[in-house]
């Protein structure tokens, strides 16, 4: 996660912050388990951010965010 690292937290803390194991914390920021709905308040939460500035929509989950703004996303 850009943001994290950004931010200077370790997966560690992260995994902490949502009370899930740093394993499955790994998973999800890798995208091999999605982060819950709940996970994802609590993010913006810590942040500061709206959800939809830290998760982009399941259709680009890869990071293309070239489409976003065509499909009324910003």
């Amino acid at each position: 996660m850009i943001l994290r690292e950004k931010s200077g937290f370790s997966k560690s803390h992260m995994a902490k912050v949502l009370g899930i194991t740093l394993k499955t914390y790994t998973l999800k920021e890798r995208g091999e388990y999605e982060f819950t709905q709940d996970e994802m308040f609590t993010l913006a939460t810590f942040f500061d951010k709206k959800i939809d500035q830290i998760f982009l929509p399941r259709s680009h989950q890869n990071g293309d965010v070239s489409n976003l703004n065509k499909e009324g996303v910003n």
